[in-house]
């Protein structure tokens, strides 16, 4: 697992973009996995940008969203498939047939999840997974207790999760309660993962899941399991952390051999 911590929202936001820039220009026809909420919005903001100014194409990408209200059709204001149009969607060139992010209002959630799985495998599974982090460590809604090798599926939002969304929404009383979510074993399969975090809110999630133990309480750490993690933090999320000045010699000397190998 690789700890880069920038300075502030601005410089991880384009550190985290640049890295997904750096798969899709490596890869034209990649699959990405992709996250909503504040934290990967000033991703895609500058990814948008990259797409206007400097012609980074997607239009041979395929993504694959980690999750979704049940309960809240598409065009719902506070959905994520209206999250994802707004925000990144229809400002880039994808192909929406390639756009597949799950359906909160589908009349069968369970058999919709079978067949997201299914999507996944049909696309030759995901390349890039990027996330976010919950105050309680969760990944996409993976709430704590969840299998570590659980798969998309049916999941009851904690209480937490509720209150911190709730801002969203006019009221706590208007979140829903029930989501469809990429599992953790879903989310490791992809072949490297990128998880961004900011704010102090998430300095003790960042800590528990990057220094602690893996455990299904703190489900982000599961990532300590898989081979090819990225994790972009601001100063405020890396806070809490016990090895910052390791984590930033490696990142400062890791620059300096690239410079010197001409990457």
């Amino acid at each position: 697992m690789e700890i880069v911590i920038a300075h502030d929202y601005e410089e991880m936001s384009k550190i985290s973009a640049g890295l997904i820039a750096a798969q899709i220009r490596k890869k034209h026809d990649s699959v990405l996995g992709l996250a909503t909420g504040d934290t990967p919005s000033g991703t895609y903001k500058e990814l948008v940008r990259l797409h206007k100014e400097e012609g980074l194409d997607f239009s041979k990408i395929k993504s694959f969203n980690l999750d979704e209200y049940i309960g809240l059709a598409p065009l719902h204001p506070n959905s994520y498939n209206y999250f994802m149009q707004e925000n990144l969607f229809k400002h880039i060139n994808t192909v929406p047939a390639n756009e597949f992010v799950p359906q909160g209002n589908t009349d069968d959630p369970e058999e919709f999840c079978a067949w997201y799985e299914q999507k996944i495998l049909e696309a030759g599974g995901i390349d890039l997974q990027v996330l976010g982090i919950g105050r309680n460590g969760h990944i996409a809604f993976n709430e704590p207790g969840s299998s570590l090798a659980s798969r998309t599926r049916v999941k009851a939002l904690a209480q937490k999760t509720i209150e911190d969304n709730s801002r969203f929404f006019e009221s706590i009383d208007q979140v829903p309660r029930f989501v469809i979510t990429m599992g953790v074993g879903t989310i490791l399969d992809a072949r490297k993962i990128l998880l961004v975090a900011n704010g102090k809110k998430k300095a003790e999630a960042c800590a528990k899941f990057i220094e602690g133990p893996v455990t299904s309480q703190v489900t982000a750490s599961a990532l300590q399991l898989h081979p090819f993690v990225t994790v972009v933090l601001d100063e405020e999320a890396a806070s809490a952390l016990q090895r910052k000045e390791y984590y930033n010699w490696i990142r400062d000397h890791k620059q300096l051999v690239q410079k010197k190998i001409g990457r």
